[in-house]
């Protein structure tokens, strides 16, 4: 389905952007993204786990961070720069987590493996890192979702510490709240985090399958979601994301979709992806190859491809007034208008 319609929501599918690749138009496995100025994205590439007797360098080739150009129109995507590398010094990226741009587009990325937070300008030039391992306030121990507010504020999901913790840009310690549980305002493995245009907080509470809302000082206002598969349920969500109008995006990651919910935590809707053209750079890949186009048309269908395997990371871009998946294991985007004023052609029999 390109176009679904519910509850006076129209998200109609616009294109794909992406192909598994080491470096340059494309990405691997990205499990982070970040919005900047002039239709500019970041991503956060993993690469691949190290395997053993295998040297890192080999196995983690992928691991970066990429911008990219991403036009509202499909074909409009480019390239722009890729920066860092796998390594544990100064400028280098082990396992990175999550990522978000302060107000002079700087890019912070956490990361679970070093347990610190990296920055770099816009164009990749290496700025400076802080963090220390450890359980206690103002430390870190698999830092993963991060969010900045409109105040340079930043909101760090302490992942292995069940908890969310507040910093200044250069890591002064701030507040933090959360701990161990299923309670309201406890979390397990909480991973994505957002704010909204009013400043709350939202967090994908991994582990415990649900949602939560926060005030920006931490009191608890809502939860949303369950452990299930049927609609408004979540299995793992992985990241969250709040549009102008309140309704809120969640990666269902073990579900394989995107769950859509009002401002109250009304589910609205479901999409699984429908990726039913190729990429303009994975078209260039297999028109280099026509024996493995010939292959892909010998398939009896095509639809799995076409949807979610494991999205991980969504963002909601508002200038365009749509919804940015990173489809992580199939190394893509899928892209979705959020339509307003949209009118059903009339039906005929």
């Amino acid at each position: 389905m390109l176009t679904t319609v519910a509850a006076g929501r129209v998200f109609d599918f616009s294109h794909v952007v992406g192909r598994g690749a080491l470096s340059g138009e494309g990405f691997r496995m990205a499990v982070s993204l970040a919005l900047g100025e002039g239709d500019t994205l970041y991503a956060v590439n993993r690469g691949w786990e190290q395997v053993q007797n295998v040297p890192a360098t080999r196995t983690q080739l992928g691991t970066r961070v990429g911008k990219f150009i991403i036009g509202p129109m499909p074909g409009d995507e480019e390239f722009v720069v890729d920066f860092s590398k796998p390594g544990a010094n100064p400028g280098e990226l082990m396992w990175p987590a999550g990522i978000a741009l302060d107000s002079q587009e700087n890019v912070y990325v956490t990361d679970e493996w070093l347990n610190r937070i990296s920055i770099f300008d816009q164009d990749g030039k290496f700025l400076s890192y802080w963090g220390t391992s450890g359980s206690d306030d103002g430390e870190l121990t698999g830092p993963s979702g991060i969010a900045i507010d409109r105040q340079d504020v930043l909101y760090i999901v302490d992942s292995r510490n069940h908890r969310v913790q507040k910093f200044t840009k250069d890591g002064k310690f701030l507040s933090t709240w959360g701990s161990l549980g299923n309670a309201p305002g406890q979390f397990n493995a909480p991973w994505g985090i957002s704010i909204d245009h009013l400043g709350n907080v939202y967090v994908a509470d991994h582990k415990n399958h649900r949602v939560q809302k926060f005030t920006p000082d931490g009191q608890f206002l809502m939860q949303f979601g369950s452990y299930g598969t049927g609609k408004g349920q979540l299995n793992r969500p992985a990241d969250v994301a709040i549009d102008p109008e309140g309704d809120v995006y969640v990666c269902d990651w073990a579900n394989h979709r995107i769950q859509v919910f009002d401002p109250d935590g009304k589910i609205v809707t479901t999409l699984i992806g429908d990726a039913q053209e190729l990429s303009k750079w994975a078209r260039m890949t297999l028109d280099a190859s026509p024996d493995s186009m010939k292959r892909r048309r010998e398939v009896h269908s095509l639809e799995l491809e076409w949807r979610f395997s494991f999205p991980t990371a969504v963002v909601f871009d508002d200038h365009y007034g749509r919804l940015i998946v990173s489809d992580t294991q199939r190394n893509r985007l899928q892209i979705y208008n959020k339509l307003k004023n949209y009118q059903s052609a009339a039906r005929t029999i």
